[in-house]
């Protein structure tokens, strides 16, 4: 059984940073992908950004590109989103994913384990 357990959500200015975490826990991640989403009032999930957990390859939206950041430390099992330069357009609620095959790093259907999420406000 995987589990996902996010944290680091909070309340930030906008032009603040937050860095938000994944722990990850029930099985081997060397072979999975791993993903951020996000889903803000009345919208739909989107993709933020994902990472081989293996090779490390990152991929970006092309809305955070520049000012987002996924990384993992293997040792602890964990995912880390560093966020900078944050604006009132990332308030969302921002879920860790996870998958063992991927046919689209970006389709949140491809992601067989979710976290429970972590609310992020940016106020202007």
């Amino acid at each position: 059984q995987v589990q996902l357990a996010e944290s680091g959500g909070g309340l930030v200015q906008a032009g603040g940073s937050l860095r938000l975490s994944c722990v990850a826990s029930g099985r081997t991640f060397s072979r999975y992908h791993m993903g951020w989403f996000r889903q803000g009032p009345g919208k739909e999930r989107e993709f933020v950004a994902a990472i081989s957990w293996s090779i490390g390859i990152t991929y970006y939206a092309d809305s955070v590109k520049g000012r987002f950041t996924i990384s993992r430390d293997g040792a602890k099992n964990t995912l880390f989103l560093q966020m900078n330069s944050l604006n009132s357009q990332d308030t969302a609620v921002y879920y860790c994913a996870a998958a063992g095959i991927v046919s689209s790093y970006s389709d949140p259907t491809s992601y067989d384990h979710w976290g429970q999420g972590t609310q992020v406000t940016v106020s202007s």
